[in-house]
């Protein structure tokens, strides 16, 4: 084998192994990565869902592995996504919030509409790796469609500059929350492009953004950013592994969609619903129809996943391809949700932002045949940032700390550990010792080691045994000192400060 070094967009110097006929000597896996938005623990029938028909993820887990201690990286967007790309807790990585750089910019006209002249959120750290450019460089062609949520327009970290060579999408999370918008995000190669470019969408942008005339709008971006990934999949022509990251937008908030038959059957089946009427300093337009909306946005996400799986078939590519499929994070409760009529979580207690289970359990199912054990449902307790071990582990990448650590960096940090072994379905998996998350918004640090569950609001931990309390309703802190002491203890040796992102670290009184 040929041993290339070369300079990754990051400044990291990275190596690259190659046959010398240009194809990997080892026939690495596919993998695609489906992050959906805001679906709750409880919203897949697979998961105990009544309401909402979900067949193709519900096939996905009878013909794969369905797990049920999966944990998001944050109970926000932003920081969840940082934490599968780069490999890190959000005590380490630099995103650990929705820091938004759109406020205060100049407006430029956009049809009918004024538009912000920048949008994003605050970008991943350029010195560390994440995981495209690993991917690309082990010879992956990788892909991106949907949310990227990792950097602003023209920042140093937008999807040109860290590993992918194709991108459609939201730039903007900010931007992702109206489905019909203004613009959408891309960067192609094949399309010549140089850098991320804005692609106006020229038949919404004569009708009005919010308010009446919004519903005369009919590029709806959900389904032109699935249509474009199917398309990527599509032009692969087998000759090298690729690495696909479709971080879809539904069923996040705002509950609007083309009246076709998945929302007409819904109308017909909520007959007694409810509309959810915008105020006019709502970023969300109004919903009519909410409850049928929501289960429609569920549906639609599973018929995507559907004609992801059957294009793979198409291909030939369903044999050698490892799909996984996720939740950013938590429910959310805007723009006319209604968590408790659909039970989004079950037994779980909380909501987006809390770190409570609720915001951070989220489902996780893993399907690739004859490389992921059928009808297995599985309690490893995983977190986010053990995906960029585990893809390194199967695409053939030995020692993936060691070959990306940036020497230039005082410490880089690698939080996660691969579960390559029970995806597998292969004894010896190696365990966590424990799950950490912190998240400014709500002032809120929570650890889980074993059953243990520790939750810190604005410095006062709570405890709970997940294994007897799993809603966390029984505060046994004054009971276990030493258990919170230990807690506590593994919270601060976690955190590191950050000048953007602050918390209020526990204490014991």
């Amino acid at each position: 084998m040929k041993k290339h070094i070369l300079w990754a967009s990051s400044g990291l110097l990275l190596p690259m192994v190659t046959s010398c006929g240009g194809s990997s000597e080892i026939k690495q896996p596919n993998i695609i990565y489906i992050m959906c938005d805001d679906l709750g623990y409880n919203d897949l029938a697979c998961y105990g869902q009544q309401y909402i028909n979900t067949p193709n993820l519900d096939r996905m887990a009878k013909e794969g592995m369905r797990f049920t201690q999966a944990y998001a990286g944050s109970p926000v967007s932003a920081p969840s996504r940082a934490s599968f790309m780069t490999g890190q807790h959000t005590g380490h990585t630099e995103v650990r919030g929705n820091k938004e750089y759109w406020r205060d910019v100049p407006m430029i006209p956009m049809g009918v509409n004024e538009e912000f002249s920048r949008v994003g959120q605050h970008p991943y750290d350029s010195a560390h790796v994440i995981l495209p450019e690993i991917m690309k460089d082990n010879g992956y062609t990788t892909g991106m469609f949907g949310k990227w949520a990792g950097g602003y327009e023209g920042s140093v970290s937008t999807p040109d500059k860290r590993g992918i060579d194709e991108y459609y999408g939201y730039v903007c999370q900010f931007q992702a929350h109206l489905y019909y918008p203004n613009f959408l995000n891309r960067y192609s190669k094949s399309k010549g492009d140089k850098e991320v470019v804005r692609i106006t969408l020229e038949d919404n942008i004569p009708h009005p953004q919010h308010g009446e005339g919004y519903e005369n709008r009919t590029q709806y971006s959900a389904d032109m950013i699935h249509q474009t990934a199917l398309e990527w999949i599509d032009n692969q022509d087998g000759k090298q592994p690729f690495f696909g990251v479709f971080t879809y937008t539904l069923p996040h908030a705002e509950l609007v969609q083309p009246e076709d038959s998945i929302l007409q059957y819904y109308k017909e089946k909520f007959t007694e619903d409810q509309d959810w009427i915008a105020p006019h300093w709502s970023r969300y337009n109004t919903s009519l129809h909410a409850h049928a909306q929501f289960a429609a946005m569920v549906t639609r996400l599973d018929t995507y996943v559907g004609e992801v799986l059957a294009k793979l078939k198409e291909k030939g590519f369903d044999k050698n391809t490892l799909v996984i499929f996720t939740s950013d994070n938590g429910p959310h409760m805007e723009g006319g949700a209604d968590p408790d009529f659909f039970g989004h979580n079950a037994i779980l207690r909380g909501t987006k932002r809390q770190t409570h289970e609720g915001g951070v359990r989220v489902p996780f199912i893993a399907w690739g045949p004859g490389m992921v054990p059928a009808g297995v449902v599985n309690d490893h307790q995983l977190a986010f940032y053990d995906l960029m071990p585990t893809f390194c582990e199967l695409a053939g990448v030995k020692d993936y700390v060691a070959k990306y650590t940036n020497p230039s960096k005082e410490v880089d940090y690698f939080d996660g550990l691969s579960f390559a072994k029970t995806l597998t379905g292969k004894e010896g998996q190696q365990a966590h010792d424990f799950l950490y998350w912190e998240f400014e918004e709500t002032n809120q640090v929570a650890v889980r080691m074993g059953d243990w569950k520790m939750v810190s609001k604005a410095g006062k931990p709570h405890l709970y045994d997940l294994s007897k309390d799993v809603h966390e309703d029984n505060d046994i802190a004054e009971q276990h000192p030493d258990i919170v002491k230990k807690m506590v203890e593994i919270a601060h040796s976690q955190h590191t400060e950050s000048p953007y992102f602050k918390v209020t670290m526990p204490v014991v009184e």
